[in-house]
């Protein structure tokens, strides 16, 4: 069984093609639960409107899988919504948010 550090650690290689950041440093993702053999995330994407709303969530779950899970669940939620408070401090420190 995978453990939630290690679901975290391959959403690091997960990135935002636009922007080029994974979607943890980035603040994407809100939860993530891992119970028997299934792992659910909550995540969130920088915009409503984010044209990759169909592609970023897939890629999350195909980082999972590879972790040798076959039941996940990914949630797409914008509540709360996304802001630039989220993103890791040495990101917030690179886009000028600091």
């Amino acid at each position: 069984m995978v453990t939630k550090e290690q679901v975290m650690e391959a959403l690091k290689n997960v990135y935002d093609p636009e922007i080029g950041v994974s979607v943890v440093d980035l603040g994407l993702i809100y939860d993530v639960k891992v119970e028997d053999e299934k792992v659910y995330v909550k995540m969130t994407l920088t915009t409503i409107g984010c044209p990759l709303a169909l592609v970023i969530p897939r890629q999350v779950e195909d980082a999972i899988r590879k972790l040798g899970v076959k039941d996940v669940e990914v949630e797409l939620t914008f509540d709360p919504p996304w802001n630039p408070s989220m993103m890791s401090e040495e990101l917030r420190k690179r886009f000028g948010f600091e």
